[in-house]
């Protein structure tokens, strides 16, 4: 190896090359250098030359393949920073899944079917199922299921639960939950249930969750509870109804009213399938029945218990079966009362042991303490389980009771007598509540709060109840009792006030009023505001950076006062307080970082209620200074002004502009809330930091973001907006601009929900505040005006407001140079007397306007011959012409100046418009003279009076007519004297009898027709008239005017009407007219077995009529007024035909009569009969028998007076009682 190649070239600082180019072309370089100053060494040969530009060229080469492969490098990790920054990005958005559309309260009345949705949203998309993770459950946590009665339904992200057929046992808080891997998000929504219409008027609502316990062969024992609403009056009491569903008919169990909510049945059927519900009384009567139990099957409880089970399998072989050898019954033991009340007591015993095969059943006697004799309790009634209600104890007294078992082969030994019973004390009702107290939640709703009565033991829950402050108006809240003593009160309208009140209620009924609460007017309550969102990273200069966060969804019902931020190293636990004190911005500046560490930040709002949650904690930033070329991503959007096709969206500048200015921005929409599909709103580059976004579809959501550009190209995209829905808020109205009473120009806007502490919030650009020197601001309750007081070029500009409180109420308009709006051009108009009226309309003007006319380039002013009015509350302008002249013809331009306002409008008054108008005015104008003198009002008309007389009349303003002719093939003179004048009236009599001819002979044939009634036979005429006398005939005998029978006449037709026609009615009919002359007849017979058949034109459809003796009607029994005295029964009669058998209705006061207590209807296929028990004085009035079949129908009417003892009854009516 040469000497020089162990040796460093001269300068090199570094190991010897082990690149072969290299090597070798160093070794060419020495000795070209060696060449030139050293005279002893060889000089390069032309083969070394060219060995060396080979060299060369090819490290060229190498070296410029290694430049591009560094190039192609930081192109990489420029792409690998955008992807990280990109799918940092998605991360923020991405979601927990959670309910951005909650269940909502809902009320409905009492039957109709209740549908409760929710929506889950999250990112990435996520789905809901029937089962895990998401569930339904209905208050206190009893998980529904798919039932008949419940619906539930699970689709994408949506679920749904349908309740058939609501009762009041169904009122309550329904929840919705979503288990996700770390936590469970509930929402939950109370159902109110609002009482059906009462089945009496004034009656009391239903009562509720009617339980059925106890239940043996023949016996069981039912509990409900009050309802909430007893009527016009107290309830007095409960009617318990049972249903033998074999049969399907509803029986009433207690002949008296049962108080208590609790009440023993008894007397049932063993193995029978039974339903129970309970009615309440009050003075009205009896209200609607309460929701049916559960079909329950009367059967001995403890059969079970004798069954006996071998190795594990049930034998059917039970005790009774082994126990043959019994005979006579053992006595049954433990005599004892279970249940104790003020009007029964409820006995239980044990059978005897052994009990024998044959069936058992029971005698019941019962004794006075003390006594020595023993009477049959059970009387007549057969006691077939260990249960058994005495009602007909007397109050005071003690008894003792004993039972006999009984078979087939006798009866056993009296039991041993029970420890002394009697009836106990009445059970009073519950004492109210006390300190109800009302605290503000939303602006539609309360939490109500109270404290329970010291004696709280019997009480099942508490009734609600609200009304307007000073109304008195008191509405229910609950249907179904409370068991806390506190509660959200929903459906209250905002800023209104209202007072609330409480009951306790328990099986003895429910209590009085607790008293009133304080008032309290419905607002949104003050709470702390939710976590802040999407903390993003907006500069780094190697020691410090800037953060920008999203604000909270909820404000808390109080402007958002600060935030806090606290920071930590990744990986460490331990947070730390970045600034002490609160900053407004949604941004800030950490100072005294280290270089090259990772940091995560987390955010905290704060309001008047305190500080909030923290927001998630971000993810971890890189301490490293920023060098791109690109701008930061903007921040801090929003959107205002959301309509159903548009918005405003605005953003701030990003806080790193890159290496040179910011020169625009893109925005880019995504539809739906997830998407991750985006699209350009503009191809050219905004320069403001706000955008007018339209063409979209109403009730569609949309995502926006923004990129920044500058010369080095399109930076990173800002974090995408909330979801936004375009869609109009009910009642949002947008600025309007005027000019006031003084000439100043003013903007106005009205928002529709203002709160104590909303204030209008007006700017310019959406950015500058506004010059209090320019422009003053005045707010009066919902209402802002911005007025200028200068308004000059400077004042031009975009102007917008917005409510402090929300941001939602929102709204902008573009000032440019004030114009006085027109509301009508101008309009051209020519009276009847020949005059034209030039006229325009616009705005209302103040009393400052003013107003130049221009015709043809010089102003005018008002003349006798021509007028010009400005009406200025109107905005009217008027040219007046009273007659209008060739030299009217030209332009006319109305110059309006109202304050900064002005306008002008011009109307061309040339060529044809004008000499049309010209030629109009003057006929008009000729008109109009020609009727100063005698001229005819009305032309001549004729018509033909009561006598058959021809009138030829004519109305003229001045009577100068001397005679009159009528031409009919011939000139006639008309004597004066047939000539006479009325209130500038010319009346021509010509008498004829003629015309009665021509009407008779004009006559149709007889054509029948069907009416409600009965049928109507009709005559056409070409024109009837009355002088014609007409006659009705039947089988040839005149049918005179009776009730039956109904003539009539018009101008082209007379007709009979016959009411409620027989099988009698069936015959020839005959019309005879008489013209004076001569009589004319027309006929129609009506055979039995040729029943007309005729088609009603307009519906097309074919109608048979009969001669309906089988209609529905009343023949006898009711007369016209009917007295009766208090506490009697009556009895009403009414007999009754029609085939097929008419349907029969009973209606007092013109509403129908249920079969209740009250009222007995019997109903038979010719009579019917209403009895009504125990008469009083409310049930006057008037009663009345409804009839109908599918051939008519009858009403027939009775009024009853209920007299009290004591008074005499009406002498015009027919005293009646049993």
């Amino acid at each position: 190896m040469p000497a020089f190649m162990a040796t460093r070239p001269p300068g090199h600082r570094g190991s010897p090359s082990t690149n072969p180019v290299q090597c070798n072309l160093f070794v060419l370089l020495s000795r070209l250098e060696f060449g030139r100053n050293c005279h002893n060494s060889a000089p390069m040969t032309f083969v070394d030359f060219k060995s060396f530009c080979f060299l060369y060229g090819q490290l060229f080469l190498k070296l410029l393949f290694v430049k591009s492969l560094s190039c192609i490098f930081l192109c990489l990790q420029v792409e690998k920073k955008a992807t990280a920054h990109i799918k940092y990005l998605e991360r923020l958005s991405q979601k927990v899944p959670d309910f951005p559309i909650p269940l909502r309260a809902h009320t409905v009345w009492e039957g109709m079917t209740v549908q409760l949705c929710c929506t889950v949203q999250g990112c990435p998309p996520p789905k809901v199922f029937p089962c895990l993770p998401f569930f339904l459950f209905h208050f206190p946590g009893v998980q529904l299921h798919q039932s008949s009665a419940v619906d539930i339904k699970a689709v994408d992200n949506e679920a749904s639960i349908t309740l058939r057929a609501a009762h009041k046992e169904h009122e309550g808080v329904y929840m919705a939950r979503l288990k996700t891997w770390d936590t469970i998000q509930e929402h939950s929504a109370f159902v109110y249930i609002t009482d059906a219409s009462a089945a009496v008027l004034g009656g009391p609502a239903s009562p509720l969750s009617v339980q059925v316990c106890d239940v043996n062969k023949d016996y069981v024992f039912l509990t409900w509870q009050p309802p909430s609403a007893d009527g016009e009056s107290p309830v007095q009491g409960y009617y318990v109804e049972r249903c033998d569903l074999g049969q399907g008919e509803w029986v009433r169990c207690n002949v008296h009213i049962q108080k208590m909510c609790h009440y023993p049945v008894f007397g049932l059927k063993e193995g029978t399938t039974y339903q129970f519900r309970v009615r309440a009384v009050n003075r009205a009567g009896a209200g609607r029945p309460s929701k049916a139990t559960e079909p329950v099957i009367t059967a001995d409880p403890l059969e079970q218990t004798r069954a006996m089970v071998h190795r594990g399998r049930t034998i059917t072989i039970t005790k009774d079966e082994l126990e043959g050898q019994v005979k006579a019954p053992l006595p049954p033991t433990n005599v004892h009362a279970c249940e104790v009340s003020d009007t029964y007591v409820v006995l239980s015993w044990t059978e005897p042991d052994p009990r024998g095969r044959e069936p058992l059943s029971f005698y019941v006697e019962r004794s006075l303490a003390g006594k020595s004799s023993w009477e049959l309790a059970s009387l007549d009634m057969v006691v077939n389980s260990p249960r058994f209600p005495v009602f007909d104890l007397a109050k005071g007294k003690k008894y003792c009771f004993r039972v006999r078992s009984v078979n087939k082969y006798g009866v056993s030994d009296p039991s041993e007598p029970s420890e002394t019973v009697s009836l106990g004390k009445p059970q009073a009702a519950p004492a109210p509540p006390h300190s109800p107290m009302a605290v503000r939640d939303t602006d539609t709703s309360v939490l109500l709060q109270w404290q329970e009565p010291k004696e709280k033991d019997d009480i099942l829950g508490y009734y609600l109840y609200y009304s307007e402050t000073g109304e008195q108006d008191w509405k229910t809240v609950n249907n179904k009792p409370l068991t806390h003593t506190r509660f959200i009160v929903h459906g209250l309208e905002n800023r209104k006030e209202y007072v609330f009140r409480v009951k306790s209620v328990s099986q003895a009924g429910n209590s009085n009023y607790s008293e009133e609460s304080q008032p309290i007017l419905v607002k949104s309550a003050i709470y702390v505001p939710s976590a802040p969102s999407a903390i993003a990273l907006l500069l780094c200069t190697g020691l410090e950076m800037v953060l920008g966060w999203r604000g909270p969804l909820c404000h808390g019902g109080d402007p958002v006062r600060g935030y806090y931020l606290d920071q930590r190293e990744e990986g460490m636990k331990t947070w730390r307080e970045v600034n002490v004190k609160p900053v407004k911005e949604r941004t800030l500046r950490v100072c005294n970082l280290s270089s090259g560490h990772f940091y995560q930040f987390r955010v905290f709002a704060a309001n008047m209620a305190g500080v909030g949650k923290p927001s998630e904690a971000s993810e971890g930033f890189l301490c490293e200074k920023w060098t791109m070329p690109e701008p930061g991503c903007p921040y801090d959007l929003a959107s205002r002004e959301v309509r159903d096709d548009a918005l405003v969206l605005l953003w701030a500048a990003p806080l790193y502009e890159g290496r040179s200015p910011v020169t625009g921005y893109f925005l880019e929409v995504s539809q739906g809330d997830q998407s991750d599909s985006w699209m350009s709103l503009n191809d050219n580059p905004i320069c403001e930091t706000h955008y007018q976004v339209s063409g979209l579809q109403a009730g569609q959501t949309y995502r926006f973001r923004v990129s920044a550009v500058n010369e080095a190209g399109m930076g990173f995209a800002s974090l995408p907006t909330e979801p936004v829905t375009a869609q109009t808020t009910p009642g949002t109205k947008e600025i309007e601009i005027g000019v006031d009473d003084d000439g100043f120009i003013f903007l106005g806007y009205e928002a529709n929900e203002v709160n104590d502490e909303s204030e209008f919030l007006w700017s310019k650009n959406y950015t500058e505040p506004i010059d209090a020197v320019r422009a003053r601001t005045e707010t009066k309750e919902n209402r802002s005006v911005l007025t200028f007081t200068d308004p000059s070029e400077e004042d031009l500009g975009l102007y917008a407001v917005e409510m402090s409180d929300n941001a939602n109420l929102s709204s902008s308009y573009d000032f440019t140079a004030k114009v006085i709006a027109l509301k009508s051009g101008w309009q051209v108009e020519v009276s009847e007397e020949g005059d034209v009226r030039l006229w325009l309309q616009t705005e209302g003007l103040s009393d400052a306007a003013e107003l130049r006319l221009i015709f043809n380039d010089r102003e005018i002013s008002s003349t006798p011959h021509r007028k010009i009015n400005l009406d200025k509350a109107k905005g009217l302008v008027e040219i007046l012409f009273d007659q209008l002249a060739a030299e009217d013809e030209g332009s006319y331009t109305a110059q309006l100046r109202d304050g900064r306002a002005k306008n002008q409008f011009t109307l061309v008054f040339v060529d044809q418009k004008f000499r049309q108008t010209l030629a109009l005015a003057d006929a008009k104008r000729r008109d109009h003279q020609r009727k100063a003198g005698p001229y005819f009002q009305e032309f001549l008309s004729w018509s033909i009076n009561d006598d058959c007389e021809l009138v030829i009349k004519c109305k003229v303003h001045t009577f100068y007519l001397i005679y009159l002719l009528m031409i009919k093939k011939k000139l006639l003179y008309i004597a004066k004297e047939t000539l006479y004048v009325k209130y500038d009236i010319i009346y021509c009599i010509l008498r004829s009898d003629a015309f009665c001819v021509s009407t008779a002979l004009s006559a149709g044939p007889l054509s029948i027709q069907s009416t409600a009634v009965g049928f109507k036979l009709c005559c056409s005429f070409k024109y009837y008239i009355s002088h014609l006398k007409t006659s009705w005939y039947f089988k040839d005998k005149r049918i005179e005017q009776e009730a039956r029978t109904k003539t009539g006449s018009s101008m082209q037709m007379v007709w009979i009407e016959i009411l409620n026609p027989t099988k009698n009615d069936i015959g020839k009919y005959t019309l005879e007219m008489f013209d004076g002359k001569e009589t004319h007849k027309r006929f129609l017979d009506l055979s039995e077995q040729d029943k007309k058949i005729f088609y009603s034109g307009y519906q097309q459809s074919c109608c048979f009529l009969f001669f309906v003796s089988d209609r529905a009607k009343v023949t006898k029994g009711l007369p016209d007024v009917v007295a009766i005295r208090e506490d009697k029964s009556l009895c009403l009669t009414c007999f009754i035909e029609g085939e097929p058998a008419p349907e029969i209705l009973w209606l007092h006061n013109d509403k129908e009569i249920f079969n209740q207590a009250q009222f007995t209807i019997t109903k038979e296929p010719k009579c019917s009969t209403i009895t009504v028990n125990n008469v009083k004085t409310e049930y006057s009035g008037k009663y009345s028998i409804f009839v109908r079949n599918q051939y008519g129908c009858e009403t027939v009417d009775v009024t009853v007076s209920v007299y009290k003892h004591g008074e005499k009854p009406p002498a015009n009516a027919v005293e009646m009682g049993l």
